[in-house]
């Protein structure tokens, strides 16, 4: 993490490019693995998405502006839906991760390709309702659910609410009741597996808020408390994720080991069959060059070779395992808009400079870099260009020195005020984490498919921030 007592800049990093970022051969080329499929530069060197330039984006719609190739979009659902369905011979579900972002249009996407999803409120489970994704293909996650939510979601008959407190479980058992059904649960496990992540997205580890832990038996009581409640309750099985932004298995069949231990005892010990499992999501995506993901193919493959070993080791019979993507789908398929406001050099010592390039957006639609200290790349949108390579930092334009969008990047040292910039794999967590900070209107979500642009979220204006006011 870059934090220091005395603040961001004087933390470890704050200095020259880091060991990962190279010194380009061409500025101007982009790196396939971060941008949507259909991404390229035109005749004229400028990006171009599912046939529409970011110029004519940009003269239509403004910036800053979320920018999705619906395409790209629907093929990774479609991938990771593939992937799962083929690993597993009985079947598997994908569930989105509406969190990554979630509007109509996506929830519709995700109906129309096959998927499940996934939602953690109220508001995630109204966009379902609106886009007339069916209930029993919604799950609904989270640690604090109202009892508004949780009547929601038992009325529109979702297919599962994931339990995550005893308080919870007898909240769900006594409003299931009232209503006269029996609510269909999963129950999240932590199993004490740390990702390799950012602290604040690593979720399976015993000290924080998510789940019963294994330790001490607990996850084993939550299952005898909703087994006790089988009028108001039917237990499906059980439910882990361990973080965000993972490269591999290997924390994923630790915790199938830990989470299948304790689905063949509940079995056993109490002579019930639990028909699913959910192994969570987390996977990884390539923010710059630095990262390597693995395909949805392999992934599945994995998966379905770490469940069926741990099935076999427990001797009980495999369960409909399910997933949950939203990154994954979601973050390449999308880049974010800006457009360059000032540029100012900064001597960094030993004849070193660096460019800060200020962008007309910032921290209230990516605060991911001030959050998390991701990275993130970023490339000349509306033009190519012959100048040298100058270590560049694009920052926004909100009160704070931490409001940085890229922290490192070689840009054309002729960058100026005007030009366009993009900076990929902003579709998860950018939108859906966006603020009115500095009172800063949130920029739209613009899809494009076959050569044609149109508005799935329309960008906020100050009214809409002013009406908010009571006098």
């Amino acid at each position: 993490m870059r934090a220091h007592e005395a603040g961001a800049l004087h933390a470890e990093g704050y200095g020259g490019p880091p060991q990962w970022l190279p010194y380009p051969r061409n500025v101007n080329d982009l790196l396939p693995m971060l941008w949507p499929s259909s991404v390229r530069r035109d005749e004229r060197g400028r990006l171009q998405v599912a046939g529409v330039d970011a110029v004519t984006l940009a003269a239509q719609f403004g910036t800053p502006a979320y920018v999705v190739d619906e395409d790209d979009f629907r093929a990774r659902a479609r991938g990771f839906r593939d992937a799962m369905n083929g690993a597993f011979s009985h079947g598997a579900d994908v569930y989105y991760a509406g969190k990554a972002f979630l509007c109509t249009a996506v929830a519709t996407w995700i109906a129309q390709e096959g998927l499940c999803l996934d939602v953690c409120s109220g508001g995630e489970l109204a966009v379902a309702m609106r886009a007339g994704v069916p209930g029993a293909r919604v799950g609904l996650h989270g640690n604090n659910k109202s009892a508004a939510e949780i009547e929601a979601a038992l009325i529109y008959g979702v297919g599962r609410l994931v339990l995550d407190s005893f308080d919870e479980i007898d909240r769900v058992a006594a409003i299931a009741a009232s209503l006269g059904v029996v609510a269909p649960v999963m129950i999240r496990v932590t199993t004490g597996v740390e990702a390799h992540t950012h602290e604040f997205i690593a979720t399976a580890h015993e000290d924080q808020k998510f789940g019963f832990s294994l330790a001490g038996g607990q996850a084993y009581q939550a299952a005898e408390r909703v087994l006790a409640e089988s009028g108001a309750m039917r237990l499906l099985g059980f439910h882990s994720h361990i973080g965000s932004q993972i490269f591999d298995t290997a924390g994923f069949e630790v915790a199938a080991r830990r989470v299948l231990d304790l689905h063949g005892r509940v079995e056993k010990e109490n002579g019930v069959r639990l028909p699913e499992l959910d192994l969570g999501g987390g996977f990884g995506i390539a923010y710059t060059s630095e990262h390597h993901p693995r395909t949805p193919e392999q992934l599945a493959g994995d998966m379905a070779a770490i469940v069926a070993r741990e099935c076999a080791a427990q001797d009980v019979a495999v369960p409909r395992v399910s997933i949950e993507p939203g990154r994954a789908i979601a973050g390449p398929s999308t880049f974010t808009l800006y457009a360059v406001g000032t540029v100012k050099e900064v001597e960094l010592g030993g004849g070193a400079s660096r460019a800060y390039v200020s962008v007309d957006g910032g921290m209230s639609d990516n605060v991911r870099t001030a959050l998390y200290a991701a990275d993130y790349s970023c490339t000349m949108a509306g033009r190519v260009s012959d100048a040298a390579p100058m270590l560049s930092r694009v920052v926004g334009k909100h009160c704070e020195s931490g409001d940085i969008v890229v922290m490192d990047e070689y840009l054309p040292a002729d960058v100026r005020p005007g030009d366009l910039i993009a900076v990929p794999g902003t579709g998860a967590y950018c939108r859906a984490l966006s603020s009115q900070y500095n009172h800063v209107p949130r920029p739209p979500v613009i899809a494009v498919r076959d050569g044609v642009a149109r508005v799935i979220v329309r960008r906020e204006t100050i009214e809409d921030i002013l009406a908010l006011d009571a006098l």
